[in-house]
Formats: C-alpha cells, structure tokens, sequence
C-alpha cells in the first residue's frame, strides 16, 4: 500500500505537519506539501464549447504522482471552518481532472483508493470541524473516494498539539491501523 500526504498547511513545523508525523511514524509515506507548488484557480470550462483549457501551473504532474497512491491522508489546517486555501485549489482543480481523457474514469480511479482526513484546528476543533469533516464527506462522495475516517486536534501556537492527548491518541491508532494494513 502506498500512502500519500496531501499537506495543506503553511507553517514550516506546524501543529498540522506535527500530528501528521504522529500518524504516518514509521511508515513508508510521500509528503506532498501544497505551499510550494503553484496551483493556479480553476476556469471552469465545463459548459464552454472547448472545455477546460490547458493551465500553466504545477497541478497536472502533482496530480499524476497523487493519483499512484492507494491512500490519501489529507492533512488541513482548520481555517474558518474549512480546510486550508492550498487544500482547497488542489481539490477544485478536481473538476478539471474529471473530465481530462489522460485519467480515464477518474471516479473509479478514486475509488480503488482510501482517504483519510487531518485536522488541527485552535477554536473547539472537535465542535467547529465538524463541517469540514461533512465537507470532505462530500466531496469523496462525489468523487467515489473511500472515507476511511479522520483525526482532529485542538492547536493554536507551534506545538501545541502535543498537549492534545485526544489527537495524539488517534493518531497513535491510525498509526497502527496503517501498519497492520501494510502487512496484510
């Protein structure tokens, strides 16, 4: 099985990239942090008579690495309720993939995946995340993806989520869920 981490966070060292170690520690995992690719928005060309038109950015060869992994763990910063801006341009891009020939029949691709969710956020995450975590429940649905589950933090400053003992304990359970699944 091979696992991939979408990191939408911005913070070098950040509560999100820290509880996303947690997880994946000890295992095999490719880290794709969003930042440093430029994913321009999309143009919505689904209803022009050319379609989508090609777009100058980093998003269809990240797109091509991503879509060789089995599990996707998507790791977000809680930012107003939602999931980082980074987050959210790759996955709007999504609509421009569903319909691009090179990929085939994208839903059925993602759905021989896995997707697992992470979020850190510093206001009452395991209250106020709720809607994102129904946002990425969504979305996989549209997209045929495997909802795996999910692992939430409450963390403002840098490192606080080591403080988070609920957080780090599901991390530590995804953990060895990831690992017994490698070994089957």
């Amino acid at each position: 099985m091979k696992i991939a981490v979408l990191n939408g966070g911005s913070r070098q060292g950040g509560n999100t990239k820290m509880l996303t170690e947690k997880l994946v520690e000890g295992l095999e995992v490719t880290t794709f942090h969003l930042e440093t690719y430029t994913i321009l928005p999309i143009m919505d060309g689904r209803h022009d008579e050319g379609g989508f038109l090609p777009v100058d950015d980093d998003y269809k060869a990240l797109m091509e690495q991503v879509m060789s992994y089995d599990l996707l763990i998507f790791a977000t910063p809680v930012y107003w309720y939602s999931m980082s801006a980074a987050m959210k341009l790759f996955i709007d891009r999504w609509s421009q993939t569903m319909r691009d020939p090179e990929y085939g029949d994208f839903r059925e691709r993602m759905s021989e995946k896995q997707a697992v969710v992470l979020a850190v956020g510093g206001d009452s995450p395991y209250m106020k995340a709720l809607p994102l975590l129904q946002q990425f429940q969504h979305i996989f649905q549209f997209v045929h993806l495997p909802f795996s589950g999910y692992v939430l933090g409450q963390a403002n400053k840098p490192g606080e989520i080591l403080e988070d003992a609920q957080a780090l304990f599901a991390a530590e359970e995804w953990n060895k869920k990831l690992h017994t699944l490698i070994k089957a």
